[in-house]
């Protein structure tokens, strides 16, 4: 063997045994740990000259030992521990910035003010009524739902009523299992990962039974009777096509008991559809070109009028977004040095194949480009309130956790 082989081997060794020395010094750690959580301190061991057998003098401890861990405490668990309530104010603001809305705007701030009322009546120690908190979201995919839904779990956290205001989405595959019994166990595990905050089912109508071996209904049924137990701290949204919830939420007394709030989504108009289109422009640096422009107003348009199931509203603009930026880079990459301009600005070769049946014979020559931010009074600020154009249609599409993008979209 050769030297030069001989010292591969050997500082693979070497390597070998740092590692293994690694993995001794944390299992330590962790078995002085484990000691500690169950018999609450720090374990003491003899000195090395003390006889076996012999029991060693200590001081006694000043304080009570601690109690052992159960292993349900936050810091144990790993769970993370809940945000401090952001403040309303702020909240409200986001709301305004959103495109659309409409109506979803009023229901939210009516019943934020209904619960500053009551909270305001129980600091005067007057009788406060109970409030059903539990509520419908009834509309096609893409208008919004998921994310109101999780802005109503902070505002409802931020006003006191839930105590960590997250959001576990769920729909019936996350709840109803293959056999008896354990749908009952599958659906209070995603009840216990809600509680403090909102379960959020959508196609909820999924879950009644579609036959006589179904356990569909086991599941409606454990849901109920975890809303009832901890009614103070946990709220279920149900969501999904209007006529379909309509149906399901009357199919079933205990649900038409529970969920007597009403929120209808409705389709987006096609200035909102292009006012979502800017915002992602704007987020990204992007430009259009006024032919491409003009072309893609009248494709998002149209093809959400003819069928806005199969467009998905806010989720069709973000498909449509991503294929042109897709085109976009197909293009570039012939080029041998891009410019800052060819790599942030979206042109007619851009657009869909569909969207190229709207654009006129041959290209305009000299055509301009327009900034997103003074593209369409929709998108005039990621967070400004939205146009009286846009206030009477359809919720948001706008939220991450900044600037406000839904997950429906």
């Amino acid at each position: 063997m050769e030297r030069s082989d001989r010292q591969k081997i050997s500082d693979k060794d070497k390597l070998i045994l740092q590692q293994m020395d690694l993995i001794v010094s944390l299992t330590e750690k962790n078995l002085k740990r484990m000691d500690a959580d169950f018999w609450g301190g720090a374990p003491t061991s003899a000195p090395a000259d003390a006889a076996p057998g012999t029991a060693q003098k200590t001081d006694a401890p000043k304080d009570p030992p601690a109690a052992a861990s159960t292993g349900n405490d936050v810091s144990s668990s790993g769970e993370p521990e809940a945000p401090p309530p952001e403040k309303l104010e702020d909240l409200l603001e986001e709301l305004d910035g959103y495109i659309g809305l409409g109506t979803v705007k009023e229901e939210v701030r009516s019943l934020v003010n209904l619960a500053k009322y009551n909270e305001a009546r129980r600091k005067n120690d007057l009788p406060v009524s109970d409030l059903s908190l539990h509520m419908v979201f009834s509309g096609n995919p893409g208008t919004g739902k998921t994310t109101i839904a999780r802005f109503m779990a902070r505002v409802y956290h931020s006003l006191g009523i839930l105590s960590k205001g997250q959001l576990n989405e769920v729909d019936r595959s996350r709840l109803v299992a293959g056999y008896v019994g354990q749908t009952a166990i599958k659906t209070t595990k995603e009840l216990e990962k809600a509680l403090g905050g909102v379960l959020f089912i959508d196609e909820a109508y999924m879950l009644n039974g579609a036959g006589e071996n179904d356990f569909g209904q086991e599941a409606i049924d454990t849901v109920l009777k975890f809303m009832e137990d901890h009614r103070d701290d946990l709220v279920v949204i149900v969501a999904g096509y209007v006529d379909l919830m309509d149906e399901f939420v009357h199919s079933n007394p205990g649900l038409e008991s529970r969920f007597n709030r009403f929120i209808h989504f409705p389709d987006y108009t096609a200035d909102e559809l292009m006012g979502i289109f800017d915002m992602r422009m704007k987020k990204g640096n992007y430009q259009l070109t006024d032919e491409a422009r003009a072309a893609l107003e009248k494709y998002l348009g149209e093809r959400s009028a003819a069928d806005p199931i199969a467009f998905g509203n806010g989720r069709g603009v973000r498909n449509t977004f991503e294929d042109m930026l897709k085109n976009q880079a197909n293009r570039v990459a012939g080029l041998e040095e891009p410019t800052k301009d060819d790599l942030s600005t979206l042109t007619r070769d851009d657009l869909p194949e569909a969207a190229k049946a709207y654009l006129p014979e041959k290209p305009a020559e000299g055509e301009k480009t327009v900034p997103a931010e003074e593209a369409a009074p929709a998108a005039e600020t990621e967070a400004g309130s939205a146009t009286p154009e846009t206030q009477d249609a359809g919720p948001c599409d706008l939220t991450t956790e900044n600037s406000h993008e839904s997950e429906e979209v």
